[in-house]
């Protein structure tokens, strides 16, 4: 019986950006997606996760499109009881997507692929001494690289680009920006961004374009081959 891979995610369903790259070598039997807010109503969502007073807070997109500030610790503890709950199942793999900067989420049994944990330092060790530019899709995102990307060799540079708009300006503009300033190598980093947004800029660019979810979906490949 071949293992299963359970994507777990706040809020938005992550067929149109993870699911394909995982196709390349997964079936669709081996895959299922499970999201902490699926189900609930927009009053349900206030109740159980609004922030309160002086509580740190996570932008989430949800299935609707539609973008709400939250409370992350309340996010953390209900994405952790969901991890309780699936490895009560027998849930064996657990792949963690878009669900911010948590540092408590553990798991007792089930391997838990956390994205923020396994890409940097895999792109530390592919790009080595050269300087790295990270392309992300929104402004809210930029306070959170610093810290991600420490482990790179050189401060990476950043830029901000919408993988979801109509045409590829605002991509071409960004990764002019980051070659501008000097950037060897462009990381395209996060849910949206497409192996053909990949292919676009390092056409245009003229260096090498990593999308880091493409590698992620290879490791996670791997870990069920």
């Amino acid at each position: 019986m071949k293992q299963t891979l359970v994507i777990l995610t706040i809020a938005h369903s992550p067929d149109d950006d993870i699911t394909p790259l995982l196709l390349e070598t997964l079936t669709e039997e081996q895959l299922e997606p499970v999201s902490l807010l699926n189900g609930l109503t927009s009053e349900e969502i206030t109740e159980k996760y609004a922030p309160r007073k002086d509580e740190k807070t996570l932008v989430v997109r949800l299935a609707d499109g539609a973008e709400r500030l939250l409370a992350t610790s309340r996010i953390e503890r209900g994405l952790q009881r969901l991890i309780n709950q699936l490895e009560t199942r027998g849930v064996e793999n657990i792949l963690l997507l878009g669900c911010g900067p948590f540092t408590a989420l553990q798991s007792r049994s089930a391997v838990l692929m956390e994205p923020d944990r396994l890409i940097p330092p895999l792109i530390s060790a592919i790009v080595g001494n050269h300087q790295a530019g990270i392309m992300v899709s929104a402004d809210e995102l930029l306070r959170q690289q610093a810290g991600k990307w420490r482990s790179l060799s050189k401060p990476a540079s950043f830029a901000v680009a919408n993988p979801f708009q109509s045409d590829n300006q605002a991509l071409i503009d960004a990764g002019l920006l980051l070659l501008e300033q000097g950037a060897d190598v462009v990381v395209l980093d996060g849910p949206g961004y497409h192996p053909s947004h990949c292919d676009l800029l390092q056409q245009l660019l003229g260096i090498p374009v990593l999308l880091s979810w493409r590698l992620l979906a290879k490791m996670a490949a791997e870990l069920l081959a």
